[in-house]
């Protein structure tokens, strides 16, 4: 089924269409600058009609649509960017870099103008960029997905704009292993929605997958030499980051992705290796063959559809680490162990700070640690890497387990000491398939922006 004809036949006759803002986003670690690139008229917008403001408080950015005349709120979504999170990394303390981003909101029927916000360090959000779009304006690009691209149902639980549509991306799939892709994608729904709360929430969803095919199986793996021009042109070694994967082509996943209804994206990169990536409303990244795909799965896709933060800290990043300790926006993570944002969910009495099992973990975690550098370094086989995790993993759980229960427990967000997780264990702290109270509560908010029950 291609992905106009799908259109055509999910569309409601006052459906509005898709439109979507290109702009370079460009700067150092102290300074940023935006310039429009191109607005794009794509398929029918797949949101709920009476959702379009968001008031979730996610992202380190915020983008409103205002009525150009009336200056009217029409529309409004949190997100994160990759310059947002390269303005983090080393390299941004050295050189410039630009990267192109996308707006995408109902297409109006009158001129609009869309402003652009970033959290300030006191985490309110203030305006950076502001832009007029007109939509009879005749270089808006009106032409037609992309040929080539087919749109099939992985879960269809209803009309997209009374569902969370989620769209699965295979990248580094050749024609020839279409039909292992089609396996993975309905192995990975099938993985998301045995997951709580996914798992009680899965009527409200749809998960629709693309078949693109690559002139090559895999994509990008630079720190080993290897390189591919995949479809959507994902690759390994994200800002430095052996495992990180993401693509830095945002017209090309875009005109990609516009075949389907869709609001959150998954790239499924076709090969063995650890590895994936997760950017708030941007998209999330995972590799279809690795022992932990199920693990990867799930946590990047935390990142990407509800903006929960990494809560663990001893692991390699590519971030500088910051000595400030501003409230973060994300829902799973505090500075305030003693009013967190779930102290509802706490037991009374419970002690804040919670003490945990703190320092046996750190012990055992650095000579983890050690260990995966080596292999890394050593270029061993996946396997091994594989077989450490899963130890890793068996003995980590023995210690977590000691202290049950929701509280306030130190040590998240790269970060030792100064930020709280809700809980000891979590996806977004261990390789588990459990969320905490905190993420599961965030995951449910998102779901109800997106769906219409």
């Amino acid at each position: 089924m291609t992905g106009l004809f799908l259109a055509l036949l999910l569309a409601a006759p006052d459906t509005p269409k898709t439109m979507r803002l290109a702009y370079v986003h460009s700067g150092t670690a102290t300074e940023e600058q935006f310039a429009k690139d191109g607005v794009y008229l794509e398929g029918d917008w797949p949101g709920a009609p009476g959702k379009t403001i968001d008031n979730s408080n996610l992202g380190k950015y915020l983008f409103e649509v205002h009525d150009a005349k009336t200056g009217n709120l029409l529309y409004s979504r949190g997100f994160a960017s990759i310059f947002g999170e390269w303005e983090t990394t080393p390299e941004a303390m050295r050189e410039r870099r630009a990267f192109r981003e996308s707006l995408r909101f109902p297409a109006p029927s009158a001129p609009v103008h869309v402003i652009l916000k970033k959290r300030d360090k006191a985490n309110v959000f203030r305006e950076i960029w502001k832009t007029a779009v007109d939509p009879k304006d005749k270089s808006i690009d009106r032409s037609a997905p992309l040929k080539g691209v087919k749109v099939w149902e992985v879960v269809k639980n209803g009309p997209p704009a009374d569902k969370v549509d989620l769209l699965l991306i295979g990248d580094g799939y050749t024609a020839a292993e279409i039909d292992k892709w089609h396996k993975d994608a309905q192995r990975l729904a099938s993985e998301l929605f045995a997951v709580s709360p996914f798992k009680e929430h899965k009527a409200a969803f749809n998960v629709w997958a693309v078949d693109v095919a690559a002139d090559e199986s895999g994509v990008s793996r630079p720190s080993e030499g290897v390189y591919r021009k995949s479809p959507v042109r994902a690759s390994y070694d994200a800002f430095g980051s052996e495992r990180y994967v993401l693509t830095l082509d945002d017209e090309r996943l875009r005109e990609i992705a516009a075949a389907a209804p869709y609001e959150f994206i998954e790239v499924v990169v076709n090969g063995r290796k650890y590895g994936g990536g997760g950017i708030h409303n941007l998209y999330a990244t995972v590799s279809s063959d690795n022992m932990w795909t199920p693990y990867v799965f799930v946590h990047e896709l935390g990142h990407h559809f509800a903006g929960l933060a990494d809560e663990y800290y001893t692991s390699d990043v590519a971030y500088t680490k910051t000595a400030e300790r501003p409230e973060p926006w994300e829902p799973n993570v505090t500075a305030n162990p003693k009013e967190p944002k779930w102290k509802d969910l706490i037991r009374p009495g419970s002690s804040l700070p919670t003490p945990w099992a703190k320092e046996q973990f750190e012990a055992r975690q650095k000579e983890l640690q050690a260990r995966r550098r080596a292999i890394r370094a050593q270029n061993r086989p996946e396997q091994e890497m594989e077989e450490l995790f899963r130890k890793e993993q068996a003995e980590i759980l023995e210690l977590l387990n000691k202290t049950p229960g929701v509280g306030a427990f130190e040590g998240a967000m790269y970060e030792p000491k100064g930020y709280y997780r809700a809980e000891a264990d979590c996806i977004m702290f261990t390789r588990s398939q459990h969320f905490c109270a905190a993420c599961r509560r965030g995951i449910e908010k998102v779901i109800g922006l997106y769906s219409a029950k």
